[in-house]
């Protein structure tokens, strides 16, 4: 099955220069949303971004070699005794009290290559850690844009199915117009109609095929919100390949709220986001500890040329620093952690309430949007009937056009009212599978 989605998506994608008016069934919609979202591909630079700053973070562990050359020029006597050191320059005469006074100006090129390595610093490792923390938290992201790119593309694709069944009611509603005006004027040849009668049903005919415009503009409107939700380039069009027809949900409330728990992408967000400020408690702690770090470097010095090589010199060494008192920087940088950690833990408690709600609140919507289909059903079959009744009387000369248009428009508001309850249960199917967190699962198997 997985198979044939992905070779259908294939298939269109190589066609779309030329997609306006293709049909599709609602799978591969969704792959192609998936495919073509331009929300979800700046999601995915999101999440490789987070990731490379992962391995940013993660490179502090590995030694740093710096190349340097560098010129100076002085009088200073510390600094021309130096660069004489350096160079190998240094003789008796530089002893004499007026030429360590009074050097004159010196010059020097400093040529180095140096290496330097973390041995302890905690600080990096809690960097590494909340670093990944960011990233899977991206990644949650990207997963919660896929859902929401899906549903985009149901409702859209739900949309195209309600338009194209209101304009089948508009189309059938103004089959019955032209036939009312065409008995009315059968009547009025006849001489036992009134040409009011006729006029009337002149007007409502009127007033359907009106109705018919709005309802092919609507429909057109909704191809273009499908393509738009597809990815596809602007003014494309989709027809539909089938209606969407929600599977009957089994689980009760309560499972489809511990499913939601368990797979709400946003809720996996907030966990990570809550962790990384777990661990920033740990980071602002870890700021008290002593840090170790080791060097090595080595050097040429010359009077004159850059690159040179007077003399040589390396040196290798090991340093330990510990900050024992700084102003109380650190203990505040522990208490605003650890506010935010607290704040980040009341957001996850809230958020868990709101998923429950969501969860309860679609649940709900469906359960009524399927008795109202029922109670829609039962109305389209009373005017129906009602309709007809009243056309046979119509057509004995026992009924006024009146009560007939009347008839006639209470038959075409049933049957309209009927495809929006059905859209509206479709859409409140998959509203109750995305408050789950289980849309894809259940659209784009």
């Amino acid at each position: 099955m997985n198979l044939l989605i992905l070779l259908a998506v294939l298939v269109l994608l190589a066609a779309a220069p030329a997609l306006g008016g293709t049909s599709v069934t609602l799978p591969v919609a969704v792959q192609l949303g998936l495919s073509n979202s331009n929300l979800l591909k700046a999601e995915q630079y999101v999440v490789q971004a987070a990731t490379t700053g992962q391995a940013a973070a993660a490179s502090r562990y590995l030694p740093r070699l710096l190349f340097e050359e560098a010129f100076s020029a002085s009088n200073s006597p510390t600094r021309t005794f130096m660069m004489k050191l350096d160079q190998g320059r240094f003789s008796q005469s530089d002893f004499a009290i007026d030429n360590l006074n009074n050097p004159g100006t010196d010059t020097d090129f400093r040529t180095a290559i140096s290496l330097e390595q973390t041995i302890y610093d905690p600080v990096v490792g809690y960097g590494v850690r909340i670093a990944a923390k960011e990233r899977e938290a991206r990644e949650s992201s990207l997963e919660l844009r896929r859902e929401q790119v899906a549903l985009d593309v149901v409702a859209s694709y739900v949309a195209v199915q309600k338009a194209s069944a209101q304009l089948a009611v508009t189309e059938k509603g103004l089959a019955s117009a032209r036939e009312h005006l065409r008995l009315s004027g059968v009547r009025v040849g006849a001489g036992t109609g009134l040409r009011s009668d006729e006029l009337r049903a002149r007007t409502f005919l009127a007033e359907m095929e009106e109705q018919d415009i709005r309802a092919r503009n609507t429909l057109e409107i909704a191809r273009l919100r499908l393509g738009k939700a597809m990815g596809a380039p602007s003014g494309e069009s989709f027809d539909i390949n089938g209606e969407f027809r929600p599977v009957a949900v089994s689980a009760s409330r309560e499972e489809l709220s511990r499913l939601a728990l368990e797979n709400r992408q946003d809720l996996r967000e907030l966990e990570r986001q809550n962790e990384k400020a777990e661990l920033g408690v740990a980071l602002a702690k870890s700021a008290y500890y002593p840090t170790l770090h080791a060097g090595a470097a080595f050097q040429l010095n010359d009077r004159s040329v850059p690159f040179g090589s007077e003399n040589n010199s390396w040196y290798a060494g090991a340093s330990l620093r510990w900050e024992l008192f700084d102003g109380m920087r650190r203990s505040r940088e522990r208490e605003k952690a650890g506010a935010l950690r607290s704040a980040s833990a009341e957001m996850m408690k809230q958020y868990r309430k709101e998923v429950a709600f969501q969860v309860a609140e679609s649940w709900l919507r469906r359960d009524e949007a399927t008795k109202r289909v029922e109670v829609a059903r039962a109305a389209v079959a009373d005017a129906e009937e009602g309709l007809r009744l009243v056309q046979k009387r119509f057509e004995g000369a026992l009924a006024t056009i009146v009560e007939l248009l009347d008839a006639q428009t209470s038959a075409n508001r049933a049957r309209a009212t009927l495809v929006d309850t059905e859209a509206d249960f479709a859409l409140a199917t998959a509203q109750l599978a995305y408050s789950a967190g289980m849309l894809r699962k259940e659209v784009a198997p």
